[in-house]
């Protein structure tokens, strides 16, 4: 996927170019939740063209990210068109456009599709994560 150029405008980043036509969801592979919660969502979110990428495996797209200032280490990315969320945002935004057929994923969206509650549960989330990756031998930043 060639990223076009982003310019930050708080968690949001906005991408200036043609839109992509998926729906893209770049998480760590390496942590087990995020590994899980982005297969579910991709097999069951009723999420139309959602396409899911493991940022571990993905080292041009994580450098073309970091490069606009957005870190795997502080949380997933989800790219849509010409807008890039980060960290708690693509999380609330991926669970707003849930339609999930799953039962986890019902709890889930309707605990994170507002941006309020999941930027206040999205530090409990990043720390499992640390934990999670900490006891396999593995930092949180794959660029480090």
């Amino acid at each position: 996927m060639g990223l076009i150029p982003v310019t930050l405008v708080g968690e949001i980043t906005q991408r200036v170019g043609p839109p992509e036509m998926t729906l893209t969801l770049i998480y760590d592979g390496e942590c087990p939740f995020c590994q899980a919660f982005a297969l579910r969502s991709e097999l069951a979110a009723g999420v139309p063209d959602l396409s899911i990428v493991d940022g571990r495996q993905a080292p041009e797209l994580r450098r073309q990210l970091l490069d606009q200032g957005l870190s795997l280490r502080n949380g997933a990315m989800l790219i849509d068109g010409d807008q890039v969320w980060h960290g708690s945002a693509a999380i609330a935004e991926l669970s707003s456009r849930m339609q999930p057929s799953d039962a986890l994923l019902k709890v889930l969206h309707r605990m994170f599709r507002h941006r309020g509650r999941a930027a206040f549960f999205y530090p409990a989330l990043l720390l499992a994560r640390r934990i999670a990756l900490a006891l396999k031998g593995l930092s949180p930043d794959p660029d480090s």
